[in-house]
């Protein structure tokens, strides 16, 4: 059964698209659509994950609308003076 939702990508522009949704109560991947498999080099360390599609989600999308581009006078700047250009924190005292 395809459950549709409609999703905002950016890739390879902005649009929306019509997409299906993994089952929430499905056994194998507990609605995650897929299962992560980790794996490791020569020397046992970390060397990335794989991921394996659960048969409950199917991965296609339909392009319904594309969005336009936001005005570059509409853009943000962000400047070496704005205190929430560093990462929205600030670690000065608010007094």
């Amino acid at each position: 059964m395809i459950r549709l939702r409609i999703k905002v990508t950016n890739c390879p522009r902005r649009a929306l698209t019509l997409t299906d949704t993994p089952r929430p109560d499905c056994p194998d991947c507990q609605g995650q659509g897929g299962i992560a498999h980790d794996y490791g080099d020569e020397t046992g360390e970390y060397a990335g994950t794989e991921w394996e599609p659960c048969p409950c989600w199917t991965q296609w999308a339909v392009i319904l609308l594309p969005l336009p581009a936001r005005p570059r006078w509409l853009r943000r700047r962000r400047t070496a003076r704005d205190p929430w250009a560093a990462g929205g924190y600030s670690d000065e005292p608010p007094f």
